[in-house]
């Protein structure tokens, strides 16, 4: 079996990379990509672990990126890029150094409304990771009793965008500027990687595509916990109509996952690693 969309400890994995391979293993995976969000730190790990117990690790990344023209969120998946390359650093360091700061500002304005946690605390919930992630704030509030899980009623409350008058700005919302998708889609590209749209069902980036494969899209991500069989079919025509690679994946974020999900894409089989190989080439 085939996952080519896997988060670590790295970045909002609640799991280590050994602990996410073990169970990718007992899953029956042979091929694992490691798209951890702004970040290659795990992937070399990884591979050293898979290489011992048999999976073969596709070095990825998943880009925070933004779609400014339809005002989107819009993720970018790059399999194969040069690790450190300086397409990639420009875009995704200064931005993993916005999240921190991000992070810091939404611990302040939780203490100061009385949430019993601290900075070190949430600190060591993301230790061995890049950043600080709101999951790892809503794990110490979790700890304190503040709710009883991590995407409970609180995270909405406090994490809201804002979007709708219904749910106004959540408490501890602070804006993160993302990586413009285009941008995203270059630097993967610059990198030596293919692009490839990450769940575009759960964002609405459907009306994007063709614009986006104009800019080097090479695949979309058609499989994905969060796509309706609706989102599956429209995803499928859309490929097949620009020549896209039809990848899928689990998306796995062990206890910090929004959603149920497994390890593995059963949809998936060889033809798609060796479409990636070839985009490649």
């Amino acid at each position: 079996m085939i996952d080519l969309h896997v988060h670590t400890r790295a970045s909002d994995n609640s799991m280590t990379a050994e602990e996410i391979l073990d169970l990718a293993s007992a899953r029956g995976v042979t091929h694992l990509a490691v798209t951890d969000h702004d970040t290659m730190a795990g992937v070399a790990h990884a591979a050293d672990i898979g290489q011992k117990i048999g999976i073969q690790i596709i070095p990825g990344i998943e880009i925070s990126a933004f779609d400014y023209l339809q005002q989107k969120k819009a993720h970018i998946l790059g399999y194969y890029p040069i690790p450190d390359h300086p397409a990639l650093n420009e875009i995704c360091l200064p931005l993993m150094d916005r999240r921190i700061e991000a992070a810091y500002q939404m611990i302040q304005r939780l203490i100061e409304a009385g949430y019993k946690i601290g900075l070190e605390e949430v600190r060591e919930y993301a230790r061995g990771g890049t950043g600080i992630y709101k999951q790892h704030i809503m794990h110490a509030l979790l700890d304190k009793g503040y709710c009883d899980r991590i995407y409970s009623d609180l995270y909405y409350q406090l994490f809201s965008r804002g979007e709708t008058p219904e749910q106004p700005a959540g408490l501890a919302y602070v804006p993160i500027r993302y990586a413009d998708a285009v941008k995203a889609i270059r630097a993967v590209k610059a990198a030596g990687g293919v692009a490839v749209l990450a769940h575009p069902g759960q964002y609405d980036n459907f009306d994007a595509i063709a614009e986006w494969v104009l800019y080097g899209l090479d695949g979309i991500e058609v499989y994905h916990p969060a796509h309706s069989a609706k989102d599956v079919d429209k995803l499928m025509a859309l490929a097949r109509h620009f020549n896209l690679i039809i990848t899928g994946g689990s998306d796995y974020h062990g206890f910090y996952g929004e959603r149920e999900a497994e390890i593995g894409c059963p949809e998936l089989d060889e033809n798609c690693l060796l479409e990636l190989q070839e985009r490649i080439r």
